[in-house]
């Protein structure tokens, strides 16, 4: 069995000739950096000392090292799965498609289905079929010929990734065995079945769902990520986190029965080099099963939760809304939850009032995502406040998007987290915001959180899973069509950037006592960068590069090859 990273002793390590932001009041910045039993031990002279004294040293050249980054809303279990179906990336035509479905044919056993991943660009395959150069996606009848004996199931890309409206393609084998026929009618609303001048299904159907519906609804028989599946992207993807300078993952938006025990399978075996802290998604239908979960089942899960360093199970997530079809159609589908990770739900108003105020009862600390509905949580923040005082809790408000300067200062009253996605509501949600009467001013406003004092955290919601490209929407606040700027006021400086995606995360999960800053005695994770941000206008943050993740002290990403013996 592999040695588990917080076991394991690394041999003292020095970082010399660098540029170090150690985000620690103390000490802003240092030159050399020595790495102790997984800490921080000590910097500058004191650092070559050990050096000196035969400590394994690495000469970065210049390079800026700055603490590892906490991304505070990760979903780092979807990554790794992209890898595991053939991609149609380069497709552009329907010819190109159909050449790779002839191929998977080769190999894969008659009767077995072939899933791809969608057609488009990645990590958002915006436009889709558009860049095929037909305009459209294969019909049933040329997936039924180039693989005649196999069900063949082309995706729409899931929701969050782009923008819907997703078209996915199957053959006939493949509609047959869903039991598809011109007179199905899907349960959740947005999903079209086309039909052709005779009524005939075409084998195109369309979602216009940001949420995962499709499958769910109308694909019950298409194969799903099994357990190993998901235990083997999931190693995929936390290497590719780590070659981001990513050292710690929050999982706020919750994580489903399965995720969870992805992931306490990676750290039960020794494989977990990504400090994670997962939010429970729960399971229930009604209050009353609420309540009896939230008391005899998810005591682990109270207060600051329980775990190691390395894994931690803390709060739950609780949605403010949604729609209850598509959420009754996913838990048909548990364990599976396809691209998501997480439970959907659909939690009216009043449902959320009860439920929060039986978290705070039981000691369970609440995430929610609140978009433009912030006005609309804050009133009840007050109210459980005011029964179960929120002091020292530390629920967290998650994706903000709109919000009222009195609501922010609300959460500051109450002592309440903020994370924010900028990407998901600045650049490729910011159609939306263009035309704002404040010019976009209390849209995602980080210039507002901060000046009110709000622990503030960054995240990337895997849209796409960098960091830089999060931080670069943090400072440019571009809108990807327009290039508009939205709010500008509200741009973040690349310190403050930094400091939301590295040291401030850390209160998410109660670990700012020995995690975050590069301060002696604290968690030696750091990352190492080809340029320095603070030295570069937004456009120039977006293109930084990590050479080298270390966490614990272990190195765990090496672009370079700096750290080979």
């Amino acid at each position: 069995m592999p040695i588990h990273p917080a076991r394991a002793h690394p041999r003292p390590l020095v970082l010399r000739n660098a540029r170090i932001h150690t985000f620690d009041d103390a000490r802003p910045s240092a030159r050399a950096i020595a790495l102790v039993d997984g800490k921080v031990a000590a910097f500058d002279d004191a650092a070559i000392a050990l050096a000196d004294r035969g400590a394994r040293a690495i000469d970065l050249q210049g390079a800026t090292v700055i603490p590892g980054i906490n991304d505070a809303h990760a979903h780092m279990e979807r990554e790794g799965l992209k890898t595991l179906r053939p991609s149609l990336a380069d497709a552009r035509s329907v010819a190109d498609v159909l050449r790779v479905v002839r191929d998977a044919a080769r190999t894969t056993p008659p009767g077995d289905y072939i899933v791809t991943m969608p057609v488009g660009t990645p990590p958002y395959y915006f436009g889709g079929a558009a860049q095929l150069a037909e305009g459209r996606l294969p019909t049933r009848q040329e997936l039924d010929a180039a693989a005649p004996d196999h069900p063949v199931y082309i995706p729409a890309p899931f929701g969050n990734w782009g923008k819907p409206p997703g078209t996915a393609a199957l053959n006939s084998l493949a509609l047959a065995r869903n039991g598809l026929t011109p007179d199905s009618r899907p349960q959740c609303a947005g999903i079209v079945l086309e039909r052709d001048a005779a009524g005939q299904l075409t084998g195109h159907i369309v979602d216009h769902n940001s949420r995962p519906a499709l499958e769910f609804d109308l694909l019950a028989d298409v194969p799903r990520f099994g357990f190993a599946d998901r235990l083997k992207g999931l190693r995929v993807s936390q290497r590719q986190y780590h070659a981001k300078g990513t050292t710690s993952i929050y999982e706020g938006h919750g994580s489903a029965p399965e995720t969870l025990s992805v992931y306490r399978k990676l750290w039960e075996d020794g494989e977990l080099t990504m400090r994670t802290t997962l939010v429970v998604s729960p399971t229930w239908t009604d209050l009353a099963e609420a309540a009896r979960a939230m008391r005899d089942w998810l005591a682990t899960a109270r207060g600051r939760g329980l775990g190691d360093p390395w894994l931690r199970v803390s709060g739950i997530h609780i949605a403010y809304g949604g729609d209850p079809v598509t959420a009754c159609c996913a838990r048909a589908n548990l364990p599976d939850t396809g691209w998501s990770g997480f439970v959907e739900q659909a939690v009216t108003p009043a449902d959320f009032r009860a439920l929060c105020l039986l978290a705070a009862e039981h000691d369970l600390r609440v995430n929610v995502i609140v978009s433009d509905k912030l006005h609309e949580v804050v009133p009840v923040l007050r109210e459980v406040d005011a029964r179960y005082p929120l002091a020292g809790r530390r629920w967290v408000i998650q994706h903000i998007a709109r919000a009222r300067r009195d609501d922010l200062l609300a959460l500051k009253a109450l002592d309440v987290l903020v994370t924010t996605i900028p990407t998901y509501f600045l650049w490729k949600g910011g159609a939306a915001y263009l035309d704002e009467p404040d010019g976009g001013d209390s849209v995602v406003a980080h210039d507002t959180m901060l000046e009110l004092g709000l622990p503030l955290a960054l995240a990337t919601d895997n849209i796409p899973y960098d960091p830089f490209f999060s931080l670069w929407v943090a400072g440019a606040r571009q809108e990807r069509l327009t290039g508009r700027v939205i709010g500008p006021d509200q741009a973040l400086s690349a310190r403050a950037a930094l400091h939301a995606f590295t040291v401030a995360g850390a209160r998410l999960s109660f670990d700012e006592d020995w995690k975050g800053p590069l301060a002696p005695g604290f968690a030696a994770d750091l990352a190492v960068l080809d340029r320095d941000p603070l030295d570069l206008l937004p456009d120039g943050w977006r293109d930084t590069q990590c050479l080298l993740t270390v966490v614990g002290g272990h190195v765990v990403h090496d672009a370079a090859g700096i750290a080979a013996p």
